[in-house]
């Protein structure tokens, strides 16, 4: 799709595809849901070159966490989608007796899903299972960054989707630019907050409902631990910072906060553990993917080679321009005002940052934008509760990293600035669905109560009708369902 002309006719494709009304039906959504099942299944070895290719991802990496998380999606979805679509009934005040209150999901229409680099795959064929399983047609848009995943998708979708009802558009920022000046029923968006400004500005000019998956600088508070409970808590941070994406993800550890006391024995640890996971040897480094491509390399590098960085680094610090790759490295007590400590990282750069009280971190976290995914390693269940209630972030996972991306019941999205809106199993298809209200009246039963002329009984009628708990007594005592 080379003009924009062609682009266009692309778009109406989709329009009028949804218009004919193929796609709500349950049919039509479990074939092309299965559809993505195959095309995983029967290209793994090649997406796992791929990944190989692009990011230097192990195929281990890029099963959990590009193709075992789609199929998992799919799995779910074709066992729950009969059970998303099926309208869901309420109650009515008794006013409005006898009536029934019905909610009937329906699909919002065309879609635009916009994917990025560091998750080539899932984080483009993740959110298209929930706008499939929906009901609606779709454009997908992978990123540029990683042009290889992107040109297989361009090719392979079409072999195994409807292509009358899934297209993939190739392109950097100006393909990017010309998608968004479309009308489109929904934007799904994954990436930089900078650019989820400017994807935001676009829809507000059709009034476009949007979902930024977003990022930002995703905390780890660790608080005091036995030895034993801190090895695991190593072997979780370290595989959770280095082991997905070298750190290029956005929910990924961006910077820990640790008791100056304990900053030692943590540091000790992770050293450890980084040499077990990923060795020790820069010329030789293993299980550990690449950074992106240069810019984002050299941007990496003159964070660390700021002269007021250079005397924090405890560990590691060396990179090979070359192959692009960076060593797992941390920082202890790099100034505050530092760009590191005010700039998302998205590379394998750990700065500690030590306090005097563990409890200081709720001030500190409070005193930047809320993160993406706040992590808390603790056994203290009165800090947990305070953790919880005193601070306020996309999710928190207490114990470990990155594992609440994986879990299909719990929603997965930003708050402020990391972005808004969420997805994942049944939150994929609600995102990608507008519930619609569908109220039915009998004509059986006129109560004349809610019709002038008013009087005083009408009034106290009118008390009781609203009120919430008679009615859930009215309803146990004739022997129906509570409201």
């Amino acid at each position: 799709m080379d003009d924009d002309q062609g682009m266009r006719r692309s778009v109406e494709e989709l329009r009028q595809t949804f218009k004919s009304g193929k796609t709500r039906g349950v049919d039509w959504r479990k074939a092309q849901l299965r559809a993505i099942l195959r095309l995983i299944e029967e290209n793994e070895d090649n997406l796992f070159q791929l990944l190989q290719s692009e990011l230097g991802k192990h195929p281990v990496e890029s099963y959990r966490d590009e193709i075992g998380i789609v199929k998992k999606s799919v799995d779910q979805a074709l066992s729950c989608i009969d059970q998303w679509m099926s309208p869901k009934k309420g109650w009515l005040p008794l006013l409005f007796f006898p009536a029934s209150r019905t909610m009937l999901p329906e699909p919002l229409g065309v879609v635009l899903i916009l994917g990025s680099w560091n998750f080539p795959i899932s984080l483009i064929l993740d959110p298209l299972i929930g706008a499939i399983s929906a009901g609606n047609t779709v454009m997908l848009k992978p990123s540029e960054l990683a042009p290889n995943c992107a040109s297989f998708l361009a090719k392979i979708i079409p072999v195994y989707l409807d292509p009358k009802a899934i297209k993939v558009t190739e392109g950097g920022k100006e393909v990017s630019k010309q998608l968004l000046e479309f009308k489109w029923d929904k934007i799904f968006f994954t990436g930089s907050t900078k650019v989820g400004k400017l994807v935001m500005a676009a829809a507000a000019k059709h009034l476009t409902p949007v979902t930024l998956e977003l990022g930002g600088k995703c905390p780890a508070i660790f608080d005091s631990l036995p030895n034993s409970d801190m090895k695991v808590a190593a072997k979780r941070v370290a595989s959770g910072k280095w082991g997905a994406c070298c750190g290029q993800a956005c929910i990924g550890v961006d910077y820990m906060l640790v008791e100056q006391n304990f900053a030692t024995t943590l540091i000790e640890e992770l050293k450890k553990t980084i040499k077990m996971f990923y060795g020790d040897d820069m010329r030789n480094l293993k299980n550990i993917s690449r950074i992106v491509n240069k810019v984002h390399f050299d941007r990496l590098r003159n964070l660390l080679e700021d002269p007021t960085i250079a005397n924090c680094i405890v560990y590691g610090g060396s990179f090979d321009e070359k192959n692009l790759i960076i060593e797992p490295t941390i920082l202890l007590d790099p100034p505050l005002d530092s760009e590191i400590m005010n700039d998302e990282i998205f590379g394998p750069l750990l700065p500690i940052i030590t306090l005097d009280n563990i409890k200081e971190s709720i001030e500190f976290i409070n005193s930047k934008p809320k993160p993406l995914a706040l992590y808390a390693f603790t056994k203290n269940q009165i800090f947990k509760k305070q953790i919880l209630s005193e601070t306020s972030s996309g999710s928190v996972t207490f114990n470990d990293t990155m594992v609440q991306f994986a879990c299909d019941d719990l929603p997965f999205g930003g708050v402020g600035e990391s972005g808004f809106g969420r997805y994942h199993g049944k939150y994929s298809f609600d995102t990608f669905s507008h519930e619609k209200a569908v109220l039915e009246r009998s004509f059986y039963l006129e109560l004349e109560p809610r019709h002038p002329p008013w009087n005083v009984f009408k009034l106290e009628f009118l008390r009781s009708a609203y009120d919430y708990n008679y009615l859930r007594m009215l309803l146990l005592l004739l022997g129906l369902k509570k409201p």
